[in-house]
């Protein structure tokens, strides 16, 4: 196997300090940029590590400096993107930076559908895939109209995540809101309305552990190159948030459906689709999908299917042979988000210190922790604990 083309990783999350070392366990070099807050906390030694422009903010300059990067290079590195800011550059710019990269997307319409989710419930009603009901609140009067139709609990939710983040504080944002009852929605309305068009989900009942992700990596043909899931056993926050731990697991009735979806609407490339499993009548509601390498790649590794080699392998013509059974049972945890997760359970007496060490236990990755790597961790560690203590205050 040809390991000598470049990769270039763009963020320096947990996501993509996993692909940097998947792809260094591999002996490929490995350049990795993030803006500079990121950078600052995810830089690490398996890579080399810069600042970059922000996706958002500088999107000119995060071009001409991947051009004048991308110049460098005899051979077109293989691009990855860790976030989905990353991603909507990359596709939004895709064909300038084809010319100095190597990378694989679904057509522009899908990525701008999934990074929307007004249009991601569009695609799923459209090809039949069951979903929770939605409401897009164009304005205060629209609200009216709908309000007796809600039912509450629901949850207020952005249109765009990833602007409606850029715009608000880090103490006030929040991936989604529970509201109770009709007066707390008209309050909480008016309140998040001045960042971001704002729209209403049902509640689908259930814990975390109803919740199902299936990574996938489609290559240029449709062919199914990569495919593993996993199951959520924690998330932070715990309600209605991003993995703290979770567990591969193999159910081929997700599977088939997230496949079968992605089939259908030809999404290329990387992508995580999520599920949770109703529990008034068992049947699977799609989530979303993300068009990029998981959170918990380093599960991908650890569970058999490496999909950020597979990536690699497929975009510098090297036709990897599919993998499509992984091994279940291991565990993954981003063990001080898992924590903070923990502290709030047990502020409203869900759980014990006894039983969240009980759940620590068996074959299992850290998002993080490496001996011949520690800062990121250790960085990254301090770092929530220190937003945890400003929100405390």
């Amino acid at each position: 196997m040809r390991h000598d083309i470049h990769a270039v990783v763009l963020d320096l999350s947990a996501t993509g300090i996993g692909i940097v070392r998947s792809l260094k366990e591999k002996k490929i070099n490995v350049l990795a940029y993030d803006v500079e807050g990121k950078y600052e906390i995810g830089k690490t030694r398996h890579a080399n590590c810069g600042i970059c422009p922000n996706p958002i903010t500088e999107r000119k300059e995060l071009l001409k400096f991947l051009i004048q990067l991308g110049e460098k290079f005899s051979e077109s590195p293989v691009l990855y993107a860790g976030s989905d800011d990353f991603v909507h550059f990359i596709s939004n710019h895709r064909n300038i930076l084809s010319r100095y990269y190597r990378f694989l997307l679904p057509a522009k319409s899908l990525v701008d559908a999934v990074l929307d989710k007004r249009l991601t419930y569009d695609l799923a009603v459209k090809n039949n895939v069951p979903c929770p009901k939605v409401f897009t609140i164009y304005d205060e009067e629209y609200l009216e109209e709908i309000i007796d139709e809600i039912t509450f609990p629901c949850i207020l939710k952005p249109v765009n995540s990833s602007a409606f983040r850029k715009r608000i504080s880090h103490r006030l944002y929040k991936k989604a809101i529970v509201v109770e009852k009709a007066s707390e929605l008209r309050e909480k309305y008016l309140l998040y309305l001045p960042y971001g068009e704002l729209m209403l989900q049902e509640i689908i009942p259930g814990d975390e552990t109803c919740i199902y992700s299936v990574k996938t990596f489609f290559d240029e043909q449709m062919n199914l190159i990569g495919v593993y899931m996993n199951q959520k056993i924690h998330q932070f926050p715990p309600d209605f948030g991003s993995s703290a731990m979770v567990v591969s697991v193999r159910d081929e009735e997700v599977i088939q459906k997230a496949v079968s979806f992605l089939s259908q609407l030809q999404f290329k490339g990387l992508a995580i689709t999520e599920f949770k499993r109703d529990q008034r009548d068992g049947e699977l509601k799609f989530i979303e999908i993300n068009s990029r390498i998981g959170l918990t790649q380093r599960l991908s590794i650890a569970c058999g299917v490496d999909l950020a080699y597979l990536y690699y392998l497929s975009l510098t013509g090297q036709n990897p042979t599919p993998v499509t059974s992984q091994w279940e049972g291991v565990k993954w945890v981003y063990l001080v988000r898992d924590f903070i997760s923990f502290l709030q359970k047990r502020s409203r007496g869900e759980m014990t210190f006894g039983k969240w060490i009980e759940g620590l236990k068996g074959k299992k990755v850290e998002a993080l922790f490496r001996w011949d790597d520690p800062l990121p961790f250790l960085r990254s560690t301090i770092s929530h604990l220190r937003n945890l203590s400003h929100n405390n205050k």
